[in-house]
């Protein structure tokens, strides 16, 4: 930001010019990570990150080796939060790992639970599923095995502990739990696999009991917080399907019944609007069941909600471990069965608009204007989220091991790790030039005119204009609310901005700065 203090035009010829410059940054949207599929539960960031990587690849900021997990990675206060299987004695242990988001160095493990995976499938480089989830000062993770544990972010020390087997009769499925915790509101939210008391809610502060009932048996999807009909919900994609619940109360809103394949449903529900699309694996050719992908529409009609089936698609558009993300209409994401293929979707009618192998058991995520895809093994593409036809923008390959997890986006970084080793990579957009407001007075009473270039004397760049405006106050006392923006069209004219006559005022000072959002 440029402030020029200038005098009244009338006055102009009498009192000297005051110039003074200062900058303050004016940023780019910048958030935590703080759960499963980020702040808003939906695998999106609002976040403007670098494109250009043929030219300039993303800067490795940092790279430390993990233990086995399929953990993804959860990023708060300076903090990347992660989940590992690490030897303690003489057998397996599951812990939770923080480390600097700065450096990547280790802040802390906590032991939590036993590691341990005897249905194979996955391979020697097993481990632990379920992703952290932070909230404020504390950090929220569930095991394998159904203890749930709330740590002290800053230290790791546990603050709470629950064995939701032992008090709630939780069971454990086949391949473990892999279902984040959500948090929300005073609440963590999770399905403890307890007959009649499958969806549970703990006071986040102390692990009591806040609600419990259903018997909406476990899967290893995670359930997600969503606002349908002007009411906020948690959504479970359960054994029987789709169920939502007050996340105050756990009174049910909604229900719409999908088969259950019998071996595992992995993939979160994808909330558009007033639309729920809901995808299971495993089809009748391996199972007993019957698999596939549906869209549901809810509706609220005086507080009463109800859900019915939009499209349904038998044995078809299987998301097998990753959950698709939604982006204008359009799903993105990884299908298949032993067939594995990188897919666009149309939500409303569930018709494939286009689709390319070479990704594996990947995930996708949308980061501003792009769809970010990481493949299994490790390459991190950038595809340019067009119906039409798959459009790659650029890729990088930051690390090796084994990828069936999703990346994380913060603060102009991405954040992703392997069955071996976590990455941090710099792809904040460069800051162009800072810009200079000059005043020129050409004697006359209407001779006053401000001038905005780089203060490195370089041309300002077109795309910039639509971002800069320029306000007026006569009173700094007044602070920001006293700051006017002025309607006057600017000119871009020789590589600089001009703005003719500025307003009239009976002030004996007036003031300008420039802003530029970027």
């Amino acid at each position: 930001m440029t402030v020029v203090s200038s005098p009244s035009r009338q006055r102009a010829t009498l009192l000297p010019l005051l110039l003074v410059t200062f900058s303050i940054a004016v940023g780019l949207p910048a958030e935590d990570w703080p759960q499963y599929r980020g702040p808003n539960h939906d695998g999106a960031s609002s976040e403007i990150i670098r494109t250009n990587w043929s030219e300039l690849p993303p800067r490795q900021v940092w790279k430390v080796s993990l233990g086995p997990a399929l953990s993804s990675l959860a990023i708060s206060g300076g903090r990347v939060f992660t989940q590992a299987r690490r030897p303690a004695g003489n057998q397996d242990t599951e812990y939770c790992v923080a480390l600097n988001a700065d450096t990547g160095a280790q802040l802390w493990a906590t032991p939590l639970d036993v590691a341990n995976y005897p249905n194979a499938g996955v391979g020697s480089d097993d481990g632990p599923r379920s992703t952290p989830a932070v909230d404020g000062d504390r950090v929220y993770v569930l095991t394998s095995y159904l203890r749930l544990a709330c740590l002290n972010a800053a230290t790791g020390l546990a603050v709470w502990s629950k064995d939701l087997k032992a008090e709630y009769g939780g069971t454990v499925i086949a391949w473990q739990n892999a279902a984040s915790p959500l948090v929300i509101g005073d609440h963590v939210i999770v399905n403890c696999n307890g007959p009649n008391q499958c969806l549970l809610a703990l006071h986040k502060l102390d692990g009591s009991l806040a609600w419990k009932g259903q018997d909406d048996r476990m899967t290893h999807a995670t359930p997600v917080a969503a606002t349908i009909g002007g009411v906020q919900q948690v959504i479970f994609f359960a054994q029987s399907g789709l169920v939502s619940v007050v996340p105050e109360t756990g009174s049910v809103l909604w229900r719409d019944r999908l088969n259950y394949n019998g071996i595992s449903v992995a993939a979160s529900p994808v909330v558009a609007g007033d639309q729920v699309y809901a995808s299971r694996a495993y089809p009748a050719s391996l199972t007993s069941a019957l698999a596939g992908a549906a869209v549901v529409s809810v509706t609220n009609s005086g507080g009463t909600f109800s859900a019915a089936k939009v499209w349904y698609r038998t044995n078809q558009l299987m998301n097998h471990w990753c959950t698709p993300v939604h982006y204008n209409g359009h799903l993105y994401g990884i299908y298949g069965q032993g067939v594995l293929e990188f897919k666009c979707v149309e939500m409303a009618t569930g018709i494939a608009k286009w689709s390319v192998a070479g990704f594996g058991y990947g995930s996708a995520l949308a980061v501003g204007r792009n769809i970010l895809a990481l493949a299994d093994n490790g390459n991190l593409v950038l595809v340019d989220p067009n119906p039409a036809a798959y459009t790659e923008i650029a890729r990088h390959r930051p690390l090796t091991g084994k990828c069936w997890n999703v990346a994380a986006v913060s603060n102009g970084r991405i954040y992703l790790r392997s069955t071996t080793e976590a990455v941090c990579l710099d792809v904040a957009p460069a800051l162009p030039p800072r810009l200079r407001l000059t005043p020129m007075f050409d004697g006359s009473p209407n001779g006053f005119r401000l001038f905005l270039g780089n203060e490195d004397g370089s041309p300002i760049d077109p795309t910039r204009v639509s971002n800069i405006g320029i306000f007026n106050s006569t009173n700094l006392m007044l602070g920001i609310p006293g700051w006017v923006k002025l309607t006057n069209s600017l000119v871009l004219t020789n590589g600089q901005l001009r703005l003719d006559e500025p307003p009239i005022s009976d002030a004996p000072f007036r003031f300008f700065r420039a802003e530029e959002q970027r």
